[in-house]
């Protein structure tokens, strides 16, 4: 073979050696673009996908009961860090005699182990009020 030859055949091998790893490269590239993309991606206000639905809020007050079962009831069910148990009126007798509106000052602002509110930061005074009322009701 002629000297010519072997190089043209040399360069032809080169050649379609380095296409072949191209293409493997491609298609790892592709792989490990895969692997590494976002899970999820952000939206700023303003953008097409900010007017995504967000899910629905309760309108109007809950109820002291409701408050009460999703709040109050962790610490005053069971009596935690002193509280008053819903239900015992012997618990409860001395904090109504000081009246309704120490109680609910107490239930809105804290007392002692009670944070404001019960730590219920999203609830109104008045669903507070709701609550207090709930639990005396239950304590007679």
């Amino acid at each position: 073979m002629s000297q010519l030859k072997k190089v043209f055949c040399l360069l032809a091998a080169a050649g379609l050696g380095l296409s072949v790893s191209m293409v493997t490269l491609a298609d790892r590239s592709q792989e490990i673009a895969e692997r590494i993309k976002p899970a999820g991606n952000s939206c700023m206000e303003g953008e097409a996908c900010a007017a995504a639905p967000v899910a629905a809020v309760a309108s109007g007050p809950r109820t002291g009961e409701q408050v009460y079962s999703t709040k109050c009831v962790t610490c005053h069910g069971t009596g935690a860090a002193g509280a008053p148990k819903m239900g015992d009126a012997g618990q409860w007798a001395p904090r109504l005699a000081q009246g309704m509106d120490s109680l609910y000052a107490n239930a809105i602002n804290g007392l002692n182990g009670m944070p404001a509110k019960g730590l219920c930061m999203d609830c109104s005074d008045d669903e507070i009020k709701a609550a207090v009322d709930h639990i005396l009701a239950a304590s007679k």
